[in-house]
């Protein structure tokens, strides 16, 4: 079991040079034995191969489970993670600048529209919120195309994928996979002072995560 206690608060971006990397691996198991705060959900240990994580079960309305010590202003945090290609029950991220179990930024992804037939559906395989002001149904209604996207090449819906986030006010960026390009790039909406650090899932869902590396800059 290995202790975890970040702050991780940036001023802006130095030049590369001046540019201090650390980066933590947290034990994951740790978030199943009880000694983190879940919200809604219940965390078991789950052991697959080289991945080694936790699983969140799924009941209705959104839930998540917030590492024990980590508060995460800007940085890179990278993780694997699956859902299922099951309609409107499969909602997997992660959560950020955490002030409480309701106010929060996300990125999230919806696994079941990852190769949907219908081109609209495609569209809305990614997406950043900031609870509880900016829910997806505000910001698909206000700004249509501007916080979701498509990811392509779309990996196996039932399947494990790589997902890096990248936190460095003033952008989000998403990438997926071995994909160069960001699939999708946000001006977050939310708090920048920072706060905790979670995984997340969406309403009816569970989903598995493994191998999750949060790296901050100095």
């Amino acid at each position: 079991m290995v202790g975890l206690c970040l702050s991780a608060g940036l001023l802006a971006p130095l030049p590369a040079m001046a540019q201090k990397k650390s980066s933590v691996t947290p034990d994951l198991a740790i978030l199943a034995q009880g000694k983190a705060a879940a919200v809604n959900r219940t965390v078991t240990a789950l052991a697959e191969g080289r991945r080694k994580g936790v699983r969140l079960d799924g009941r209705p309305g959104e839930g998540m489970v917030w590492l024990p010590d980590v508060q995460l202003t800007n940085g890179v945090v990278a993780f694997d993670v699956r859902g299922k290609d099951l309609l409107q029950q499969s909602f997997v991220g992660v959560a950020f600048h955490g002030l409480d179990d309701q106010t929060y930024e996300a990125i999230y992804f919806r696994p079941f529209n990852f190769r949907s037939e219908d081109a609209v559906r495609r569209v809305h395989a990614v997406q950043y919120v900031a609870q509880p002001a900016y829910t997806w149904q505000k910001l698909r209604a206000e700004f249509p195309g501007k916080y979701e996207a498509a990811v392509a090449p779309a990996p196996d819906p039932n399947d494990w994928f790589h997902v890096r986030v990248e936190i460095a006010a003033p952008t989000v960026r998403v990438f997926v996979n071995q994909i160069a390009s960001p699939v999708l790039i946000v001006e977050p909406l939310g708090q920048p002072a920072g706060g905790r650090l979670g995984l997340w899932v969406g309403n009816n869902s569970g989903g598995d995560f493994a191998n999750l590396t949060i790296t901050t800059v100095q």
